[in-house]
């Protein structure tokens, strides 16, 4: 039992007098126990500053296989040879219980499981400004893109840079998440980076910054005499919303006669992003989309004030899953919008992110969600395209807009 636990003990004997200290103990781990079963408290410790409030509550509805669960669980901390890391054991037997649930959506994470996840999620976070790659040949670690307006972008790094060293560290035997850990958790006020670049080889001192990460491209293309607006979405971050908003409002200002909007390998993100976009759409008469829990179905209004009245093509593939399916399949049941590309991955679930009191997170499926028209899109069906089109060897070897024959189809359908 550690210093902590133990203060506990003694403050909770000191007040209830008619515990004995064993049966405090239970009741203290059952408090872990229960902190991951949200909703379920026997007995818990109620942490108020530097005091602490004990609760009795014991629900009728308590089973056996979870009484025989904590009655096991103290029988392997009183009796084990060796000392026991408490926190360890139940982190281990939550992740067990998340991995039982047999859903690729319903992960246990932690924290450097999550940390990237998370920071693409914000859509920010402190740092340099780099994504890295580790190379599957020479096992380098390369820069892949260097963000605009960051450190590493004023500094000079390039994409196709070699990261040797971090801080006079060598990076040989790291991971990416090594080096992004040692980054973006450290304390340093300067990192100096050595790269290779060619032949030559340079030493770079950057300082972190706080860097918003771009998840919105967007531009016009003019085709035929009409202006068609483009815009591509790689997530769906915190930060999305008020980019393509922006975007949006800078496209309709230039005249646009039409709208393609790009989610190809857009794997989703938060639903809260895509519903705020979604309303850019639609006036609040029109179902965004709907959600089903325990077999009840709640219709999901927009917030808008108008209707677009221009035409709008979504350029999806099969990597274009979640909140992707939510933008295609709400602006194609209210505007009519056409879907060109492949049939989209199929992801008709909403997950709930846990953070626990360590630190670590966990998220679960709650909930379907429908389109607006009521259809499941989940798993193999997906949604299948307008126009459906492969995408051309040309372009996986030459990426350019002349080779994206997708684009090219979607531009011509909307200068007709």
């Amino acid at each position: 039992m550690d210093n902590e636990t133990k203060k506990q003990v003694d403050m909770l004997i000191k007040q209830n007098k008619n515990f004995t200290v064993q049966e405090v103990a239970i009741f203290i781990v059952i408090t872990c126990i229960f902190s991951f079963f949200a909703g379920s408290a026997y007995s818990k410790i109620k942490i108020l500053g530097n005091n602490y409030e004990y609760i009795t509550n014991q629900p009728a509805n308590m089973s056996e296989e979870l009484l025989t669960f904590i009655d096991n669980y103290q029988h392997v901390l009183d009796n084990y040879y060796e000392d026991l890391d408490e926190e360890k054991l139940l982190d281990a037997a939550f992740a067990a219980i998340v991995e039982e649930l047999n859903d690729p959506n319903s992960i246990y994470m932690n924290e450097n499981d999550y940390s990237t996840v998370n920071i693409t999620l914000d859509g920010k976070y402190k740092g340099l400004g780099i994504s890295i790659y580790k190379e599957k040949v020479d096992d380098n670690i390369i820069i892949s893109s260097v963000f605009e307006n960051s450190p590493a972008s004023k500094a000079g790094l390039q994409a196709n840079d070699i990261l040797l060293a971090v801080n006079g560290k060598s990076t040989k035997s790291m991971s990416t998440s090594d080096v992004s850990n040692m980054i973006l958790n450290g304390t340093d006020k300067e990192y100096e980076l050595e790269i290779k670049r060619g032949t030559e080889n340079l030493k770079l001192v950057l300082k972190k910054e706080n860097i918003e990460i771009r998840s919105i491209d967007y531009r016009i293309y003019e085709e035929k005499g009409k202006k068609i607006g483009y815009i591509y979405i790689s997530i769906f971050a915190n930060n999305t919303y008020s980019q393509f908003k922006l975007a949006l409002e800078d496209l309709e200002k230039q005249g646009i006669d039409s709208l393609i909007i790009d989610v190809r390998s857009n794997t989703g993100g938060h639903l809260t992003a895509v519903y705020k976009m979604i309303s850019l759409f639609i006036d609040s008469k029109h179902v965004a989309y709907q959600l089903e829990q325990d077999g009840k179905k709640e219709k999901v209004f927009s917030t808008g004030q108008e209707n677009k009245t221009y035409p709008i093509v979504f350029l999806a593939d099969s990597y274009s899953a979640s909140a992707s399916e939510v933008f295609i399949s709400s602006l194609r049941d209210n505007l009519g919008a056409k879907l060109i590309g492949t049939k989209t991955y199929g992801k008709g679930t909403v997950q709930e992110l846990i953070t626990l009191s360590n630190g670590d997170q966990y998220k679960i499926t709650t909930k379907k969600w429908l389109t607006p028209n009521g259809d499941w899109v989940n798993d193999t069906k997906g949604l299948e395209p307008d126009i459906e089109l492969e995408l051309s060897d040309d372009y996986f070897s030459n990426p350019s807009d002349e080779t994206d024959n997708q684009l090219s189809r979607a531009l011509e359908e909307l200068s007709k």
